[in-house]
């Protein structure tokens, strides 16, 4: 049997599962606030993964993506261990807001400080208590309010072959090369020897189907990867004949709005488009005339906003590109559908 796992003061045996609640603060009128995690210490030994969502309060996809990958798991049947944390920012969560009640966005608050602003001390709390204790993570978002993100995994996997094939073991159909941001979870735990991927799909303060049955999915790849996680009886693994191409771009742009008024769309997430290729039209209820928006390059629409109504210089369309992407006429059956047969089913207890 393997050693018991200790964080914030319990102890979890090997084969339990716990939830641990780590002291954060206290709201004004004396309510306390806590970190909660999630600790499934499986019974063999293996790599140590997180899962973290709702950095951003009002990113609520990663809050069910936790929820489901959590119902699935038994700790018995894992190798290694997980802890995951499904709202971090308890504060933006309860207020549906993307930041901290000081306005400081936690993702560029890292590594953080135990005696620095509530973000900081938040960021200090999350790194050493639940990232230094683990080799993996994925950290979740989505979009922000107003826009909305095809499935896609950010990470440097240009400079970083461990990240390339744990994206690859994701799945997701884009992969984006994304230089690390100072003050990012992301940065400030590579610092500390783990390496993490970005999962961004759907859009704030919503529930997107598909993006939370893909990184379901996704999550279960990398668990299998890592050797945390065996098939069930009767449940293939998936290959090249099941899933889609991978698309690795290196660059992306938005398209921002040439001048106010209401935009009409003519693309979708997940669309391949051309360069100079109209995407869209901005119009208004008093005069005669569009105005067209036209791609500056060859490459997919990984993003877009929500809204009708835009003010000159609005982000509309997220493009990214990169060589292999150029090479394709158009994108490998993109659709608003699962990436591949699902490997965690909430009916199936693995």
């Amino acid at each position: 049997m393997r050693q018991p796992f200790v964080i914030g003061g319990t102890t979890i045996e090997a084969g339990e599962r716990r939830l641990v609640d780590l002291p954060v603060s206290k709201l004004s009128n004396h309510t306390p606030i806590t970190l909660p995690v999630h600790v499934m210490h499986g019974p063999r030994p293996g790599p140590s993964m997180f899962l973290t969502a709702a950095v951003h309060g009002d990113e609520l996809n990663g809050v069910e993506i936790i929820r489901r990958v959590l119902r699935t798991l038994q700790p018995g049947n894992i190798s290694g261990t997980l802890l995951a944390v499904p709202v971090v920012n308890a504060y933006g969560f309860i207020g549906r807001s993307r930041y901290l009640p000081d306005r400081r966005d936690l993702n560029r608050s890292f590594p953080g400080s135990p005696d620095g602003s509530l973000a900081a001390r938040l960021a200090h709390i999350l790194l050493t208590e639940v990232v230094k204790r683990t080799q993996i993570g994925i950290d979740l978002h989505t979009a922000a309010i107003h826009r909305v993100n095809l499935p896609q995994i950010r990470c440097e996997y240009n400079r970083r072959p461990r990240s390339k094939e744990l994206a690859e073991a994701f799945g997701t159909e884009i992969v984006l090369h994304s230089p690390e941001r100072a003050g990012s979870l992301r940065k400030s735990a590579r610092e500390m020897g783990v390496d993490v991927l970005v999962y961004e799909g759907g859009e704030g303060l919503r529930f997107d189907e598909f993006a939370i049955k893909a990184a379901v999915d996704g999550i279960a790849g990398v668990m299998l990867k890592m050797g945390m996680l065996e098939l069930p009886d009767g449940v293939e693994p998936r290959d090249s004949k099941r899933r889609r191409p991978q698309l690795f771009a290196n660059a992306s742009k938005w398209v921002r709005a040439p001048e106010g008024g209401v935009l009409r769309t003519t693309k979708r997430i997940g669309d391949a488009v051309s360069e100079n290729e109209i995407i869209g039209f901005i119009s208004n209820p008093y005069e005669d005339g569009n105005t067209e928006v036209r791609s500056p390059r060859r490459g997919l629409i990984i993003g877009r906003t929500t809204l009708p109504i835009v003010n000159m210089g609005d982000a509309l369309f997220h493009v990214a590109w990169s060589e292999e992407i150029n090479r394709v006429r158009r994108a490998p059956e993109l659709s608003r559908e699962p990436v591949a047969e699902p490997l965690m089913d909430e009916d199936e207890i693995i």
